[in-house]
């Protein structure tokens, strides 16, 4: 097969990652360090401790460049990793653009998404630890179903608290948790006090699902609460990602990416796939823009403040510095739940803030415009989330048949959206509408974040 004609790109045995990237070691300067939320002191590994095994705490701290992954793990990997490397050609020509498009596809993990980079070895840590029933919070349902899955692998029970709105609307993400062994819970539940401080129907936010999931955790010696995005450890984990993108892109002729776009809810996809192009390009060997992308009801690091906040509702997490809406920001029921957030990832805030990576925020009909056109164009249907990546990406295709620039874009496909059908329809039907957040919304949320120094 000629170049030209190549659509596919993967990588050999002898080309698996075995190392995760960590970004702090080549940041200019140091992100800042996560607070107690009682005494406002920077946490220390003890901290932790009632929350995740050591492994975990010790990568969430490391100062290395690579932490080598388990064996164990890497055999988990091996059963959909490397992820494909697609060039989008009947996409570029339907809009008839001389831009180089690439996809790095997650959506053949077996949950479906990125999430089970991550959910694998945090499963693994906590059983080697003698852990035997893990807890968290999930979205979409992406994450959930990831680590229902990594648990069945270890033998572990899995505990889900699925917000409200979700899991309404999503019973075949639940039922897909189910399958793996999960039970789901919906969020606000009456289960917990942070759950109980709501109404029974009220829609639910992330920052309720990880304060109820945490409390239960915390009052059972024998479970872990588990995060699927946000943390340094979660992040660590999905740089699988960008590594093998940049390996697979040489193999596609490429010297390089001129802008690469990631969705980002809390920011483990957009960091799995940017921080290694963000490694290269503080080396000095590339210069590609990189761009997160995120809905304009929950526009976080567009709208958002850069401080200290709490990672939940209830404020039992640390505090974070990070871009927040406020903790107890409650985002509008759109369809793209994994992105519905009110906090950034603290080293994805970091480098935003610093100036190494933009931020746009995108309304949802045009995300879904964009994930439809390129289901009819590349024959993957894109989970929402993905959806957003996809039309900042074609903005700069189009403007690019405008200009006839030659550019390279990589594009960050989280996930497929065949559990998501419903939203499509929606949208399909005409009866999704953009809800951009109002300014006093935004205001009063973020007056009740907590002042410090």
């Amino acid at each position: 097969m000629a170049m030209s004609d190549q659509v596919m790109f993967t990588l050999g045995a002898d080309e698996e990652v075995t190392r995760w990237y960590n970004l702090v070691a080549d940041l200019p300067t140091p992100p800042p360090p996560p607070l107690h939320p009682g005494t406002r002191e920077p946490v220390g590994p003890d901290d932790l401790a009632p929350l995740f095994p050591p492994e975990l705490i010790a990568q969430e701290v490391t100062g290395e460049r690579y932490v080598d992954i388990p064996e164990a793990v890497l055999a988990v990997y091996r059963q959909y990793r490397p992820s494909p490397l697609f060039r989008a050609r009947r996409w570029e020509q339907r809009l008839n653009t001389p831009a180089r498009i690439y996809y790095k596809y997650e959506g053949v993990s077996p949950a479906g998404s990125h999430k089970v980079n991550t959910a694998v070895p945090q499963v693994y840590y906590n059983v080697q630890n003698g852990i035997t029933r893990l807890t968290t919070e999930t979205g979409a349902g992406q994450w959930g179903t990831a680590l229902a899955y990594a648990s069945a692998l270890f033998g572990a029970e899995c505990e889900v608290w699925q917000v409200g709105v979700s899991y309404d609307t999503k019973p075949e993400r639940r039922t897909l948790i189910e399958v793996f062994g999960g039970t789901v819970h919906r969020s606000p539940s009456r289960r917990t006090e942070a759950g109980k401080a709501f109404p029974e129907d009220h829609t639910g936010s992330l920052g309720i699902a990880i304060s109820e999931a945490v409390e239960v955790a915390a009052q059972d010696p024998t479970a872990k609460y588990a995060l699927g995005s946000v943390l340094n450890h979660v992040l660590l984990h999905q740089t699988v990602i960008g590594q093998e993108a940049i390996m697979q892109l040489a193999k596609a002729g490429e010297s390089g990416a001129d802008v690469v776009y990631g969705c980002a809810g809390g920011g483990s996809n957009f960091a799995g796939l940017a921080f290694p192009f963000l490694r290269d390009k503080l080396a000095g060997t590339t210069s590609p823009r990189i761009v997160a992308v995120e809905p304009a009801s929950c526009p976080t690091l567009t709208r958002g403040e850069y401080r200290y906040d709490f990672g939940d509702t209830a404020g039992m997490t640390p505090l974070l510095k990070m871009y927040t809406l406020g903790h107890d920001f409650v985002p509008s029921p759109i369809h793209a739940g994994g992105l519905r957030y009110h906090g950034m990832a603290p080293l994805v805030s970091h480098v935003v803030a610093e100036g190494m990576v933009d931020a746009m925020a995108l309304p949802q009909t045009e995300c879904f415009e964009a994930g439809v056109e390129f289901a009819r164009t590349q024959g993957v249907v894109p989970a929402p989330e993905s959806s957003h990546a996809l039309a900042a990406a074609r903005r700069d295709a189009l403007a690019a048949a405008e200009s006839g620039e030659e550019k390279v874009i990589v594009v960050g496909l989280s996930g497929h959206g065949l559990l998501e059908l419903n939203a499509y329809a929606q949208f399909l039907a005409g009866e999704l509408a953009d809800d951009v957040l109002a300014e006093d919304d935004l205001a009063a949320a973020l007056d009740r974040v907590p002042a410090l120094g």
